[in-house]
């Protein structure tokens, strides 16, 4: 396991609505596990998820992000393929829905490199909108 540094970006853009981008850099982990890469990170009051842990696990061309704490969710991202999971949260829980538009990551023997994710989110059928994340590691 080494300790690494990330800085994320995040932008959500609902449908209709003017586009809000959150910006921090972080502390985290990174390790290889059965065929697998794993960061794990503490999100900040920065992203609203004071407190959540945050596990993105990547295997061949999919990423997938849990959190755990006050909101806990599983979103799965696959090119071109779209899936649903629960987001819970202290006031209840709703159903999401995501449609990866891209997905690109690159990550070197120096576990340094870059994660791109754009994707499309509904929220209970009902909230549309497209939303991106950039992770670098340094």
């Amino acid at each position: 396991m080494k300790n690494i540094i990330l800085k994320i970006e995040g932008k959500q853009r609902p449908s209709g609505g003017e586009e809000d981008m959150i910006e921090f850099i972080t502390e985290g982990r990174y390790y290889n596990k059965n065929n697998a890469k794993y960061i794990v990170y503490e999100e900040s009051e920065i992203s609203g998820m004071e407190g959540c842990i945050t596990t993105l696990k990547i295997i061949d061309d999919k990423i997938i992000m849990k959190r755990f704490g006050k909101a806990s969710s599983e979103l799965i991202f696959e090119k071109g393929k779209r899936y649903v999971s629960n987001y819970n949260t202290p006031y209840g829980s709703f159903k999401m829905e995501i449609l990866t538009k891209e997905l690109k990551y690159s990550i070197n023997e120096d576990n340094k490199g870059n994660i791109s994710i754009k994707y499309n989110v509904s929220l209970q059928g009902l909230s549309e909108g497209s939303n991106e994340i950039n992770i670098q590691i340094m």
